[in-house]
């Protein structure tokens, strides 16, 4: 985050306002609205949902599941059928968890948390990956849209900033078949796709004006890398595909008045061990093709986990002499906005 960039505010404000009128939805009561929220501009998918181009993109993409090829894998499986291949997840999403994640950027975390919902499996298979119970193991449960549009509410009500889709990739329809019920339940926060980039374009064809904020994290840069450690032989031409896609949809990071992200790209990059040569392609790859407005957390908190140990060359921590040369790789690239952490202040309310 650039000095000159709006910081989150030190709230917590009154972000909340009445229940909007209307009947329960998914048996919850409709939920509160952002205070200050233009509702009838903001979000970017009510005016989908208005038009019922939202409801045409649902039934569209659910019915692609007959011959899936949500995802660049194209297993071409029926998942209609509850059929699997690659992903793992037949006709319903499986949520490991969802809460309100401190964790996040400062923009996306603010001072009440990201409304994370983290879908289980995934169509990498990353062999050094952090959350690989949920990703690979696929702990937790499949859900029914409605209740994946009560989890959504149910995070509104918790006073997040945003809905942030972790690992949407695979689960595009599931999560625009919810959507409605969420937003005749008074869903306003603005949506945060947050994927490892390896997305096809029909998927993000369907989420063109609905998602607000894209936020792809950019793994690798080689075939060899992808193959070895994403199992994903065009890692890259998916990856550079969809980015520029994203940019074209929302461009780069806005940031409201309070801090917080509105609208627009936020491109992550986990530095790896032994690999800033891929880093500097990736970052010339954004200035050059992309933006050099282009918003990057370039994060350094890679640990080797899940079967990192079967990988020598990967099997240890990245120095703190290649976190530093990462992030001036990024400036030489011609990128001027980078994320900068703040220590998050705990507020207690009475």
């Amino acid at each position: 985050m650039q000095p000159d960039e709006p910081r989150p505010s030190q709230g917590p404000p009154d972000h909340l306002c009445g229940d909007p009128a209307g009947p329960p939805v998914c048996g919850l009561p409709r939920a509160p609205y952002p205070r200050g929220m233009p509702s009838e501009t903001y979000p970017a998918y009510l005016a989908a949902h208005a038009s019922g181009e939202l409801e045409r993109r649902a039934e569209e993409a659910v019915r692609a599941l007959a011959r899936c090829e949500i995802c660049p894998r194209n297993c071409r499986v029926d998942r209609l059928a509850d059929r699997a291949k690659v992903c793992s997840t037949g006709r319903r999403a499986r949520v490991s968890t969802y809460f309100p994640h401190f964790g996040e950027e400062d923009c996306l975390r603010g001072w009440a948390g990201s409304g994370t919902i983290f879908f289980s499996f995934c169509n990498l298979k990353c062999v050094f990956c952090q959350n690989h119970d949920a990703s690979q193991a696929g702990d937790g449960d499949e859900v029914s849209p409605e209740r994946l549009a009560e989890m959504m509410l149910e995070l509104q009500a918790m006073g997040c900033h945003n809905i942030n889709f972790v690992t949407p990739e695979h689960v595009v329809p599931e999560i625009l078949e919810a959507l409605p019920l969420a937003i005749r339940g008074g869903l306003r926060l603005p949506l945060v796709y947050n994927t490892s980039a390896y997305d096809s374009m029909e998927s993000l064809a369907w989420m063109d004006g609905v998602i607000d904020i894209y936020m792809p994290d950019f793994k690798v840069w080689t075939k060899e890398s992808g193959i070895r450690y994403l199992k994903a032989k065009d890692y890259r031409e998916v990856a550079c595909r969809t980015i520029r896609e994203m940019d074209r949809q929302v461009g780069p990071l806005q940031l409201g008045p309070d801090g917080l992200a509105r609208r627009g790209v936020l491109v992550r990059h986990l530095v790896m061990p032994g690999l800033l040569d891929e880093s500097r392609a990736i970052f010339e790859f954004l200035a050059r093709e992309v933006s050099a407005d282009t918003y990057v957390n370039i994060m350094g908190q890679y640990r080797p986990e899940y079967r990192a140990s079967e990988y020598p060359e990967i099997d240890r921590r990245p120095t703190v002499d290649e976190i530093t040369a990462a992030r001036r790789l990024g400036r030489e690239a011609g990128l001027h906005r980078f994320d900068a952490r703040r220590p998050q202040r705990l507020f207690v309310v009475g």
